[in-house]
């Protein structure tokens, strides 16, 4: 795992906005990330990752 540092980017979760270095809680955000581009970003990803996972779900459910 990165270490934190003034340089990296996350995405709160619960500002829904970028943060640099040290802010929210980590348990309330996103990242560690390289780019400040990745961080605002980070939520889609991860909305787009779920969805996918659970139609793999569905399908493994249902043969």
């Amino acid at each position: 795992m990165k270490e934190e540092s003034d340089s990296s980017y996350w995405w709160s979760l619960v500002h829904a906005r970028v943060e640099q270095g040290p802010g929210s809680p980590n348990a309330e955000r996103l990242g560690p990330y390289a780019t400040y581009e990745e961080a605002a970003t980070a939520i889609e990803r991860a909305k787009r990752r779920t969805e996918e996972l659970d139609e793999e779900d569905g399908r493994w459910g249902n043969g």
